[in-house]
């Protein structure tokens, strides 16, 4: 899948493991090496049902307030968001990284 970053700090923190950015500076080193991981999943897969077979990633699509956006774990405490888009074709292969959230915060 194509990983496009909308926040340079989620790009600082994927490529070197640290960023200057305040709201995510004081991460745990565990959880960003897990980002990576996850970040890593969602490249490698080659659509977006593919998520659904990584039962760690506990995919799901938000509803309410953010409505139409795209969840997976990091852990049990952090979220990545994201939006996908589909090709052409229908098949979603586009993913726009855009915050790592405290999950029920």
């Amino acid at each position: 899948m194509n990983i496009v970053f909308e926040d340079v700090s989620l790009e600082e923190l994927y490529v070197s493991g640290t960023t200057t950015d305040s709201r995510y500076r004081k991460l745990a080193k565990d959880v960003v090496k897990q980002y990576v991981k996850v970040v890593n999943y969602i490249r490698a897969a080659r659509r977006i049902e593919d998520l659904y077979y990584i039962k760690s990633l506990h995919y799901e699509k938000k509803k309410g307030d953010l409505n139409g956006v795209d969840a997976v774990w990091i852990n049990r405490q952090y979220r990545l968001l994201f939006n996908s888009s589909p090709d052409e074709e229908g098949i979603v292969v586009n993913a726009l990284l855009f915050e790592i959230s405290k999950h029920y915060e």
